[in-house]
């Protein structure tokens, strides 16, 4: 089961620092390396739903121009949101 779950946070990883643009390349790769080693099996499960969303839809609402839907109003919607780059 471990191992799963290792694989799952590899997959995880990969597909934050894989968005398609580079800015969210660098937020939610960044974010992954320094928060995903520590996420349950619950937290994996609503950071990956928020990694299904359109990459579009998901940098409106860290830019603020959009409201964050409901379904993704939650606390590691928060994180990614107080999450600060490192320079």
């Amino acid at each position: 089961m471990q191992e799963d779950l290792e694989i799952r946070r590899k997959r995880l990883r990969y597909h934050s620092w894989h968005r398609g643009t580079k800015e969210l390349d660098l937020v939610l790769g960044q974010f992954a390396e320094r928060h995903l080693p520590a996420m349950s099996e619950a937290e994996m499960a609503l950071y990956e739903a928020i990694l299904d969303e359109n990459e579009h839809d998901i940098y409106a609402w860290l830019a603020g121009r959009e409201t964050v839907p409901p379904e993704h109003d939650h606390h590691i919607m928060r994180m990614i949101l107080d999450f600060k780059l490192v320079p």
